[in-house]
């Protein structure tokens, strides 16, 4: 089965160059458009996209507001890759923070969209750890956030699953993990299951920011 994208921009060149791109892949499926973050949840109710690519900044509701709306009123909701104009920008973050799973530049090379859309559908590694890392390095505050700090203590994560979070940070794949770490798939998958478990985390973006914010991971 394809992977379904609804595409949400203001700008329809934007918009177009997004389909004209995915559309040309066998394994993707562009299913609709939206013009703001306003229509995104009806649609998302109608076509039941895999994968949202939104941009961040739009004029009724941008992609932040829509992205807190959708994962708080459509059950099973779809990843959400928020479309930026500038990699290190606030507004990023905090839709990361939000819970979208990863952050693409408009400016992006074909092959690095395609990338994109389906790393993030397939949900088992970090899309641009670097760039989360730098983020996570101006916006996200470190050690300092003790609401942060407090939920990770409480997490009581074991020493595997520590591990796997650290190294989920770096970027790491389910499979590189296993490979690190010398165990199967299988194994590093329940792991990473429980960490998101216990961090009340929706995927594998969301717990690495967690382990940002709360100064588990150092970001520098």
């Amino acid at each position: 089965m394809p992977v379904t994208v609804l595409l949400v921009d203001d700008e329809p060149l934007v918009r177009a160059g997004l389909r004209a791109v995915l559309a040309a892949q066998h394994d993707i499926e562009v299913v609709g458009e939206a013009a703001d973050g306003a229509a995104v949840i009806p649609l998302v109710r109608q076509l039941r996209p895999d994968v949202v690519a939104m941009d961040v900044r739009m004029p009724l509701m941008d992609g932040i507001e829509a992205t807190r709306a959708v994962l708080r009123t459509v059950s099973d909701p779809p990843k959400i890759l928020v479309v930026t104009t500038f990699e290190n920008d606030e507004y990023v973050y905090e839709a990361l923070r939000a819970g979208a799973d990863g952050f693409l530049l408009k400016r992006a090379r074909p092959a690095e969209i395609v990338h994109a859309v389906r790393l993030v559908a397939e949900g088992e590694s970090l899309l641009f750890p670097a760039s989360v890392r730098q983020l996570a390095a101006e916006y996200g505050g470190g050690s300092g956030n003790p609401a942060a700090r407090t939920a990770m203590e409480r997490a009581a994560l074991t020493e595997r699953e520590a591990e796997v979070l650290r190294l989920m940070a770096r970027g790491l794949s389910n499979a590189e993990i296993a490979g690190r770490l010398i165990v199967g798939t299988e194994t590093v998958k329940s792991h990473v299951s429980a960490v998101l478990a216990k961090l009340g985390a929706r995927d594998r973006t969301q717990a690495v920011v967690a382990a940002y914010e709360s100064g588990f991971v150092a970001p520098g």
